[in-house]
């Protein structure tokens, strides 16, 4: 080997075009990345398996980096036929006109602007592409941004930019049954993602910190809300448990990344979190609907209305055991594509459920209905549930754009005073003190050190999938009443929403991704090895979407 590079270093000859514009040829590149795998920095011979160990402790080599800067030139963007850069634009360029040529040859002028079908075909491109955007922010050391932000506020900005607003026209039921599709979705991988073996481990800490927490936060919510913004009682508590759950969405990955770092997992920090994550929601969202129900209860007494919402409590449950029996049973083992069918089966009752439980006049019944038959049928499943799991997560990737996109465009700054921003805002932020405090004392004498305690605290801040997923139901159910003073405190209940996501779900992110290092103690690794490979599993975290 010394005697051929020797042969090599002392070779004259004339260099090609590619290496006059700064470029290797792709074989000298190999040659010369074998040469210098083959040795380490002491000139001993690696093997295979001690390169692979110091492969990310390598530095990069300064041709390397020199030549990989021009490498992407104009003549290489612009080959043909396109590929890359420009053959990726290309398609999804063709992807998006298609469809649109495709719904226009069958709805003609609802296709056009101004029409229905256009004002929805250009919504969800828009949020997807704003989506797009703000998953390309990534910041090291730090969970990347949600990209449910860029599709709120593409939504939002659609609806706010005068000249676009004039174009893009959805219709209200269009808009309230494609929220209500991707609310039945996100409740299905919300009882799909329910571990009954987990649920019977839980220890109390868990159990304080799914409860507490979002019972303070209710109860301080709906106060506020009754003083400050004048809603009734029943609508209070209703923007009470649409503040009170976390977001999935923010706090699972950001756990996720903190714990292939290694941080927190000694005393199970992250998986205490996302555990409770779930109790919290299935909480929040089960009081929603109880008083949801009573709030739209014809009756006019207390008693009543009571008595409704808790009816309606128990008709959801039954129902969804009724069906998850079915689903579990129903298509058996021995039959083809059985993950595909079950799927079918959970989203179609699910939706069935959700959009059923309105028309019979239990609005609050659907929601909890769908909890509990994706949970039952997914019992029955075993491990064949994470099949079914991986569908209704493509489902919910395509409907995600629809229902963040929708909720920031039903938000218009016109119709927003300046008072009610102020009060919203002022009754978010003291209910998120609540929370972080009651959090604070329920993991007391748990065993954490302070640190954790404030870093386990701060975790509760992020909201985002289950505000946008029953923010706007409230104001759906008051439309079809037909009463403006209900559609108004429907509207309220939205703009809180609104306001939530936008400011707590990118600071939240923030927050757990600056406070884990620095909070949360690192676990002992036995070698550098280990450290080296969890280092590599969080830049792999950080990279997949949340």
């Amino acid at each position: 080997m010394v005697k051929e590079n020797t042969v090599k270093d002392n070779e004259d000859f004339e260099p090609s075009v590619c290496e006059r514009n700064g470029m290797i040829p792709l074989h000298k590149q190999s040659e010369e990345g074998a040469a210098v795998d083959a040795k380490d920095t002491g000139g001993n011979i690696q093997t295979e398996e001690t390169a692979l160990l110091n492969h990310c402790a390598q530095p990069p080599l300064e041709p390397t980096i020199r030549s990989s800067i021009p490498a992407r030139t104009w003549s290489q963007i612009f080959t043909c036929p396109p590929q890359g850069l420009l053959s990726r634009i290309v398609t999804n360029v063709a992807i998006i006109v298609l469809v649109w040529a495709v719904v226009w040859s069958i709805t003609g002028a609802e296709c056009l602007p101004g029409g229905n079908m256009f004002g929805i075909l250009f919504l969800y491109f828009f949020a997807v592409i704003g989506g797009k955007i703000f998953g390309f922010i990534k910041i090291r050391t730090l969970p990347p941004l949600p990209a449910l932000l860029g599709m709120l506020l593409a939504g939002f900005l659609i609806r706010n930019i005068w000249f676009i607003s004039d174009i893009v026209q959805i219709n209200l039921q269009w808009s309230a049954a494609l929220r209500n599709i991707a609310l039945s979705i996100i409740l299905t991988r919300a009882g799909l993602g329910l571990d009954p073996k987990a649920l019977k481990k839980l220890k109390a800490v868990c159990l304080r910190l799914s409860f507490g927490p979002c019972i303070s936060e209710t109860c301080t919510a709906a106060g506020f809300a009754y003083l400050l913004m004048h809603l009734p009682w029943q609508w209070g508590f209703i923007l009470g448990f649409v503040l009170g759950a976390v977001s999935p969405a923010v706090v699972v990955p950001s756990m996720l990344i903190l714990q292939a770092g290694g941080y927190g997992v000694e005393k199970g920090v992250p998986t205490l979190l996302m555990a409770a994550g779930s109790i919290d929601d299935i909480l929040a969202i089960t009081g929603f609907n109880t008083c949801l129900g009573i709030a739209f209860s014809s009756g006019s007494t207390l008693f009543y209305s009571v008595l409704h919402g808790v009816l309606e409590v128990a008709v959801g449950v039954a129902a969804g055991g009724i069906l998850g029996m079915f689903v579990r049973y129903f298509p058996s083992h021995d039959q083809a594509s059985l993950a595909w069918k079950r799927s079918y089966f959970v989203l179609g009752l699910s939706m069935f459920a959700v959009f059923g439980s309105i028309y019979f006049g239990f609005p609050g019944s659907g929601g909890l209905c769908t909890l509990v038959l994706a949970f039952v049928g997914g019992v029955g499943w075993s491990e064949e549930k994470k099949e079914v799991e991986k569908i209704v997560a493509v489902a919910w990737n395509i409907f995600q754009p629809f229902l963040f996109g929708l909720i920031g465009a039903e938000v218009s700054v016109t119709s927003l005073r300046p008072e009610t921003v102020g009060l919203c805002v002022a009754t978010l932020g003291i209910a998120l003190v609540v929370r972080i405090i009651a959090t604070f004392l329920m993991v007391c004498f748990a065993g954490f050190n302070f640190k954790e305690k404030i870093f386990i605290s701060l975790a509760w801040i992020p909201k985002a999938t289950v505000q946008a997923a029953i923010g706007s139901l409230a104001l759906d159910t008051a439309r079809n009443r037909q009463d403006e003073q209900l559609e108004k405190y429907g509207m309220d209940v939205l703009t809180v929403a609104f306001l939530a996501i936008l400011i707590t779900a990118p600071i939240g992110a923030l927050v757990i991704g600056l406070a884990g290092p620095r909070l949360l103690q690192k676990a002992q690794t036995n070698s550098k090895e280990d450290e080296e490979g969890a280092e590599v599993g969080e830049e792999a975290e950080a990279c997949e979407p949340s």
